[in-house]
């Protein structure tokens, strides 16, 4: 890993014309996006409240792989469906909760407790949500095969 600080530039476009905004990063594919249905979006196109439930369960997701790793734990699949609850508080919209649903695969020969450890080390150390205020639940099913 590189020293820290890292810093990550994303830039966001659009023109009057248009309802959609592109999205685009150094190096990645552009991304187009709108409003979702529920603010008068179109509700087609990636919008920023999905596409940060989409980091959320992506870096939960990654967070995992590393600390499997560092574990020498192995594992043949892993899922990760992040859903936030949007709600006002004292007049701002805002994510008041977090929860992660997660199916892991792994051999028969693993140690559900020690996946089960794994998936609650991976949820601390998660750096999307330990950014975020929002609480986050974690709810877990291991499949053994």
């Amino acid at each position: 890993m590189d020293a820290l600080p890292h810093h990550y530039t994303a830039v966001a476009s659009c023109s009057a014309a248009r309802s959609g905004v592109v999205v685009a990063a150094e190096g990645v594919p552009d991304l187009e996006s709108d409003a979702p249905s529920q603010f008068g979006g179109p509700g087609n196109q990636w919008s920023p409240e999905e596409l940060l439930m989409a980091a959320v369960a992506d870096c939960f997701v990654l967070t995992f792989r590393a600390v499997s790793t560092a574990s020498n734990v192995s594992w043949t699949a892993i899922e990760c469906s992040a859903t936030g609850t949007l709600d006002r508080v004292e007049r701002n919209n805002l994510f008041t909760e977090i929860a992660l649903t997660v199916s892991v695969t792994a051999g028969a020969d693993v140690n559900n407790k020690l996946l089960e450890r794994l998936l609650h080390k991976a949820e601390e150390a998660c750096l999307i949500t330990n950014s975020l205020s929002a609480p986050v639940s974690l709810s877990a099913t291991i499949h053994q095969g």
